[in-house]
Order: C-alpha cells, then sequence, then structure tokens
C-alpha cells in the first residue's frame, strides 16, 4: 500500500473468470445458463465484447475471438434465415476459435448448432432478455473496472457536496478525524485509511478497501461502524476523485499558497488530479474549510475562478490608477440611498 500518490504500484487483472462473471453480475445482466457447470472454467482476458457477424459470413481476419461473443436480434435473424444445414458449417468454422463465452440476447433461444460447438468446446453458454444495446453498455462497464489499472494507497476519500475528495498525509495527521466531522456534517464518506482505486475512462475511481467497508478507527476512540452510527445515507460505495486534500502538520518556515493563483495538480496513474495542501494546527476547522474547498471546485467547473476575477479586477485598478484616472470605489454609490448613515 502506498503511503504517498507518487510511489503507487499499478496492478493489472489478467484473467476473469466465466463463473465470477456469471456469480457477481449474471443476476444484473439478466443471463440463463445454458452449459453444464463444469463448462465454467473459462476465462475473459480482453476487455471487450463482440458481434461476430462479419465472422458467420466467412470472414475472420479480423474476428476478435478473444472477446465476450455476442448474438443479437440481427445475428440471431440471420442464423434462423440460413437453415440448419448453413448454420452447422458457419460453427464448424467458428470452432476453431475458442471464444471466452457466447451470450445470445432479447431472450431468443440459442440455435442447436451453437449449443453442439459450446458443448464440443466446453465454452460457457448464456442467454439474457436484454436487448443487445443494454447487455453491451453494462458488460462493457463491468469489464473496464475489472481490466483498469488499479492500486491501493494510505489515505480517506469522502463525498463532499458531490466533490470526491481524497485526504492523504503523514500518519496522525489527521485525516480520520477530518472525515469523521465531515459525516456528521451531512457529508457522505467512501472509505477510510485504505482506499482503493482504479483507472477507468478517463477517471480515477476510489472504493472502500471490501475488508474495511465502511469502517473508521479513531485513535483513543477504536473502531466505529459509520453506516450504523449515522445511516445508510452517510456512506457512498464508489465515487470519482476530483481533489487531493494533502493534509501536513503547520510548520512556521514553510510556505503555503495564499492567493490561489498557483494551482497545484498531481498526476494519480496518468491522470492530472487538483491539489491543495493545507497546513494542519490546532483551532483551524478543517470541516468548513473542507466544504470550502469543494464549493470552490464546484465554482471552478462551472467556470469561476474567484481568484482570477479578483486579480484582473485588481490588475485594471492598477492600470487606471497609473493612468490617473478615479477608481475609489468606495464614492461610487447613488446618493438616494445615503439614508442609511441617518
Amino acid at each position: 500500500m502506498a503511503d504517498r500518490l507518487n510511489d503507487i504500484k499499478i496492478l493489472h487483472r489478467e484473467r476473469f473468470p466465466v463463473r465470477d462473471f456469471f456469480i457477481r453480475y449474471g443476476k444484473d445482466l439478466q443471463m440463463v445458463q445454458h452449459c453444464p457447470d463444469e463448462d465454467m472454467e473459462s476465462c475473459i482476458e480482453e476487455s471487450g465484447i463482440h458481434r461476430p457477424g462479419l465472422a458467420m459470413a466467412g470472414y475472420t481476419k479480423v474476428y476478435s475471438s478473444q472477446q465476450i461473443q455476442v448474438i443479437g436480434h440481427t445475428e440471431w435473424n440471420y442464423l434462423e434465415s440460413v437453415g440448419p444445414e448453413a448454420r452447422a458449417k458457419i460453427f464448424e468454422n467458428l470452432s476453431v476459435f475458442r471464444a471466452p463465452m457466447w451470450v445470445v440476447t432479447h431472450a431468443q433461444t440459442p440455435h442447436d448448432e451453437l449449443r453442439n460447438m459450446c458443448n464440443r468446446l466446453h465454452i460457457p453458454l448464456f442467454s439474457t432478455t436484454l436487448h443487445t444495446f443494454e447487455f453491451f453498455k453494462m458488460g462493457q462497464r463491468i469489464l473496464d473496472e475489472f481490466f483498469a489499472p488499479h492500486a491501493i494507497i494510505h489515505g480517506s476519500l469522502v463525498d463532499v457536496y458531490g466533490v470526491g475528495m481524497l485526504y492523504v498525509g503523514d500518519s496522525n495527521v489527521g485525516k480520520s478525524e477530518c472525515v469523521l466531522d465531515l459525516v456528521e456534517s451531512g457529508h457522505r464518506m467512501v472509505a477510510d485509511d485504505v482506499v482503493h482505486i482504479s483507472h477507468v475512462g478517463k477517471s480515477i475511481i476510489g472504493r472502500p478497501d471490501p475488508l474495511i467497508r465502511h469502517h473508521m478507527e479513531i485513535r483513543g476512540v477504536g473502531i466505529l461502524d459509520i453506516r450504523s452510527m449515522f445511516g445508510i445515507h452517510a456512506i457512498r460505495k464508489v465515487k470519482k476523485i476530483e481533489m487531493i486534500v494533502e493534509l501536513q502538520q503547520w510548520r512556521q518556515d514553510v510556505s503555503y499558497e495564499r492567493t490561489g493563483l498557483n494551482e497545484m495538480e498531481e498526476n494519480v496513474m496518468g491522470v492530472n488530479i487538483p491539489k491543495v495542501v493545507l497546513p494542519v494546527a490546532p483551532g483551524k476547522n478543517m470541516t468548513v474549510i473542507s466544504e470550502v474547498i469543494a464549493m470552490n471546485a464546484l465554482m471552478k467547473m462551472s467556470g469561476q475562478n474567484v481568484a482570477k476575477d479578483f486579480n484582473e479586477s485588481l490588475m485594471q485598478k492598477i492600470k487606471a490608477k497609473a493612468k490617473g484616472e478615479f477608481t475609489d470605489d468606495l464614492l461610487d454609490f447613488n446618493p438616494q440611498n445615503w439614508s442609511f448613515y441617518e
């Protein structure tokens, strides 16, 4: 487990057993098994789903045979139209390519020729009531997340106003206490102490450790079950990381950012994530500061950068003053409103 984000050991999964795929996601994907249990030992080794229409028509030069093979409505009707003899020839030609599994969508019944090939080669065969597009969408997301580069880091992840904030820093700097205070204020904890992260698409996704889940250790108190204490609304199972907050013990000889113009980023598994370094000192309200960081991040996402806007306004005032122009905004008000001084 990495203590610093630049020390992350990136891991990769290479094989997804079909049996595990079916057990974990078969219900969500509405899959029905059409093969004996002993044929479920195949493994998915590529993050992809393929429709073998061209391969059925005889063109197999670019056939992605190592991916999940899906027979949709179009392919099924094509097989239905060619008759049993042609279907037998089609699957005889495809039998030289051993796919990890076959799925027939739209609740259609697999043809006997497909069953025979799968039984002979011990390939798992399923059907699903989902439409082809739905199965593709859900199945591809599952595969992308499973095969995504992943790592384990030391930190805490919390959802503050919809912004995924990852707290990192030295041990005993106060990460868990800060997250606990945020949860008590109505925000949602994702993980404490151990965060599993993965690079999915263009985002870094964080989730809790399967063993620790939504438990938290507070020194002097012990282990807390956040879900039991604060309710289901106080936790999240997964969240995109959109801000890194590094907590540091305050030091007088360290210069900290004061204007917000020098925006920091940290590269995590190839993705640049905004970063803030917060000095921790007695009396500082880290919860309120965290909420302000989240709100400021939301403003930046909407196109408003307070620090840059203030700096531009200030520079305009300086330039106007240098030209001798009148810039005293304190006198720029309507005399009709002077009554409030009375």
